[in-house]
């Protein structure tokens, strides 16, 4: 896996302040991405035990409220492996902490992955420009989901934050 930045003490990519890994790869190459940057899976930097641990030492922090994950895409296919691996060790080293991402997926198209029972909440869907609003919370335009997971799972039916 690789990435191009890891963003702490965070205050938009999810509630409360958060460390965010900007993981690279990306296939939906929407128009006017806020990161085209990052769409290169070869770009950036190896995911590397240094960053890892960069990320669990802001995790340490009582004020830190969890992890997002966004890019990119951290659901890249060439991505979700070593990515469903970091989350398990982060959700058992870290359980009170708050797991966000942010993906171009449909959440009807991804909510049986292995890793969504270790999430606590998936943006999803593709940032379309017409459909931008710099007025809603944690997602670029109104027809991304802010999805509440574990309500979701339990209830099945989506249920948004």
């Amino acid at each position: 896996m690789r990435y191009h930045n890891i963003t702490k003490e965070d205050m938009l990519n999810g509630d409360g302040l958060r460390v965010v890994l900007w993981v690279a790869g990306c296939a939906h190459h929407c128009k006017n991405c806020q990161n085209p940057i990052t769409w290169d899976p070869e770009g950036g930097l190896y995911f590397d035990e240094a960053a890892k641990q960069e990320i669990f030492a802001e995790l340490e922090k009582d004020y830190i409220s969890g992890v997002t994950f966004s890019g990119g895409d951290p659901l890249y296919l060439e991505t979700r492996e070593d990515l469903f691996l970091l989350i398990q060790e982060i959700k058992k080293k870290y359980p009170d902490k708050t797991i966000w991402l942010y993906t171009g997926y449909q959440w009807e198209d991804i909510c049986e992955l292995p890793v969504i029972p270790y999430l606590d909440v998936v943006v999803d869907g593709r940032f379309i420009e017409e459909l931008q609003d710099n007025n809603l919370p944690w997602k670029g335009s109104c027809n991304q989901k802010v999805i509440d997971v574990q309500t979701t799972l339990s209830l099945g039916k989506t249920v948004l934050y």
